[in-house]
């Protein structure tokens, strides 16, 4: 399982989110992969991203678990990625 956090260079609430995840990184056993909806089409596409910051927890096989738009604080995040 992983978190995707898609994301655009000009876009001011994906580098505020960033920020965020950054800061919790160590608390949580899950890892995030960035992707840039400029430079990777595909993958934003797969998952029909139409926003960004978008983050969609993903299983093993990619299967989208669930998936949260805009920006969140620590605790609605950590809430967010709480998945059983």
């Amino acid at each position: 399982m992983k978190v995707l956090k898609f994301y655009a260079t000009w876009c001011a609430p994906c580098q505020g989110l960033s920020m965020v995840v950054n800061g919790i990184k160590d608390q949580v056993n899950i890892p995030f992969e960035d992707v840039n909806i400029q430079e990777q089409l595909e993958i934003a596409a797969k998952y029909g991203i139409r926003s960004v910051p978008t983050m969609v927890i993903v299983d093993d096989e990619g299967v989208e678990i669930k998936r949260q738009s805009g920006m969140l604080n620590e605790e609605q995040l950590l809430a967010f990625i709480d998945v059983e």
